[in-house]
């Protein structure tokens, strides 16, 4: 490919006028032949990295990637963009996999992309020997590094083994990406793959075009509904849930509510997630309601919203999976429901598993870690890049605390109320019961622990109810209380109650908003509700050529935002280009999708034009 620097190849292949944040800096410094560790968000431009010096430099690029759908999503992409590239995994058969191998050899590809368990093989190590003999390997590419990490619940154990590169072909530069590595994972990472050398780039973990939200559960799949109705009637969009059984009720729920909506786990046969996975990535409008099994690598850009109906496992997982919306930049959502119980769940889980102790005390920090942002009164923003060492000026105007700030209250009388009734209890009761005692209820189970002779029955009558829950929820979150799954989810006090007991220390609560505020606070937020397009939506051209990319996406049977990313498309519906000259200077044509496509899409805005649309 006769290209003669790094900025020719990111306009001419890629149709980019500029690099953005640390890419042109991490392009070059590996295209020299150096080893990096690539921090970078979602949507941040991580395959630019390791695709541009892999163009640069001589031989094939080898890009180890864990998953089958990324790797056909990306081999897609560079096809359009008259890049040579291929696959090999477990997907193809031995006849397709031979040809690949033979192509390689000959020296017709630029990158190929291989599973760690294809690539650990003796067949293949000795491939790539054959390789670097006769036209050389450009570089390794590591991504999704943190699947590297033994604490991540993304781990691949085939991973730990890649230090072998290294090892086997020292001389060649190897580029390890992930977008989510917390300080911990980001040490595991270096030692586990021999990185000690390389030169660490570390992007902003912040996605300022992600709106977050989190909302106290009261019938979340009315809540979720109002939710797609208000915001996102058209858009395609992951709802995740904790169990199999719930992905697949709340998947026929939504259908039956109009939704076009698709399950996706672990438990459904293999033919069927497939299925369910390629209508999603290439239709419009398409809802994936999902365990955590889906979307490690899907790279679908205009994903507008991801809502959670159940806790993530800890901060890392939320923020890994709210960040599969809004990869092109454009306003997305970030919607999450959360209760009480689901603590009492989570918790349940992490301490019921087999993993060794050691493990679970990490896991249980971790959750307490998304509890309290689940809680902050506080930017979000600030509250998940404080997380992950970053600092955030706060006021970000993208979440819910920002848009409509939290009222808060002395809650110290209160929270020494619940506590001492824990404590009275026997610290072995749940939540319901300790409430029923507070509130002077006497219910069976009252009378059969003979719980109304006790000092705290009836002395929280002043609050009510779901007052008093959302007091446990924050205690909790707090780490006042700890949810002891020996006891059946009991509530068991922790030595940081010791001083509000005592009177020492005062204790500041939000207030949940009653269900009168609640809905003014939601008319509110869709009174400044962010049209992603920009008012686009009801133009009859950007209908036009949201048409005519789904019309050649289908043709060549790949993901419509293969073609183009919807910001590209909006980029052809401000500027109206006239001519294959003013094409070029879009932003993501490049000079392959110029010649394919330009004249097509000139016909759209010259079509529109005739019929007045403009």
């Amino acid at each position: 490919m006769p290209v003669s620097s790094t900025q020719q190849i990111l306009h001419d292949v890629f149709g980019y006028a500029s690099f953005r944040g640390a890419q042109r800096a991490i392009v070059e410094h590996v295209a020299g032949g150096g080893d990096a560790l690539v921090l970078m968000p979602t949507g941040g431009g991580k395959s630019l990295c390791y695709q541009i010096p892999a163009l640069l430099r001589r031989g094939v690029g080898i890009v180890v990637s864990p998953l089958i759908a990324l790797m056909q999503d990306q081999v897609d992409a560079l096809k359009q963009l008259g890049v040579q590239a291929a696959f090999l995994n477990s997907s193809l058969d031995a006849d397709a996999a031979r040809d690949v191998s033979k192509r390689l050899l000959r020296g017709e590809l630029k990158l190929l992309y291989v599973a760690p368990e294809r690539l650990m093989t003796d067949g293949f190590l000795d491939l790539l020997e054959r390789l670097q003999e006769s036209g050389g390997i450009a570089l390794f590419a590591i991504d999704e590094a943190h699947c590297v990490s033994q604490w991540g619940h993304d781990f691949r154990p085939e991973y730990r083994a890649l230090t072998v590169l290294h090892e086997r072909f020292p001389e060649i530069p190897r580029i390890a990406l992930t977008a989510t590595a917390d300080a911990p994972t980001r040490r595991e990472i270096v030692e586990r793959l021999a990185l000690e050398q390389a030169q660490q780039f570390v992007s902003s973990f912040d996605r300022p075009n992600i709106r977050y939200r989190v909302t106290q559960k009261n019938n979340a799949r009315q809540q979720l509904q109002a939710f797609l109705e208000t915001e996102h009637p058209d858009d395609a969009g992951i709802v995740y849930c904790l169990s199999r059984k719930k992905v697949e009720e709340t998947a026929a729920w939504l259908k039956e509510q109009g939704w076009d909506a698709l399950p996706y786990h672990a438990g459904l046969d293999a033919a069927t997630r497939s299925k369910n996975q390629k209508r999603f990535l290439r239709e419009e409008g398409v809802i994936m309601v999902a365990t955590v099994a889906f979307g490690m690598g899907i790279d679908k850009p205009n994903v507008r919203f991801v809502a959670h109906l159940d806790l993530p496992k800890s901060m890392e997982g939320y923020y890994q999976e709210t960040g599969r919306a809004g990869r092109d930049g454009l306003p997305a959502n970030a919607w999450m429901a959360y209760g009480l119980g689901d603590v009492v769940q989570m918790r349940q889980m992490l301490l019921s598993g087999d993993a060794p102790e050691e493990r679970k005390r990490v896991e249980l920090q971790k959750l307490d870690a998304l509890l309290g942002f689940c809680e902050s009164t506080s930017c979000r923003h600030q509250t998940v890049l404080r997380y992950f060492g970053e600092e955030h000026p706060g006021g970000c105007q993208e979440c819910d605390n920002c848009l409509t700030p939290v009222d808060t209250w002395d809650a110290t009388r209160a929270a020494q109320m619940a506590l001492s009734c824990v404590y009275r209890t026997g610290q072995r009761f749940g939540v319901a019961h300790l409430i029923d005692v507070l509130l002077g209820k006497e219910t069976a189970k009252v009378e059969q622990f003979n719980h109304r002779q006790l000092s705290t029955f009836g002395i929280g009558k002043e609050l009510a109810q779901t007052q008093w829950s959302s007091v446990y929820r924050q205690l909790v979150a707090a780490g006042l209380l700890n949810v002891d799954m020996e006891a059946y989810g009991g509530l068991k006090l922790t030595e940081a109650a010791r001083p509000v007991l005592r009177g020492e220390q005062e204790v500041w609560l939000r207030r949940d908003a009653d269900p009168v505020k609640r809905k003014a606070q939601r008319a509110e937020r869709n009174a400044k509700s962010r049209e992603p397009f920009g008012g686009a939506s009801d133009d009859p051209l950007w209908r036009a050529l949201k048409a005519k990319r789904l019309e050649l996406a289908r043709e060549q049977g790949v993901p419509p935002y293969v073609i183009f990313h919807d910001s590209t498309l909006l980029e052809i519906l401000e500027r109206r280009p006239q001519t294959l000259d003013e094409m070029a200077r879009i932003s993501g044509v490049g000079q392959a999708k110029l010649a394919r496509y330009g004249d097509a899409f000139l016909r759209a805005v010259e079509d529109a034009a005739n019929r007045g649309m403009s």
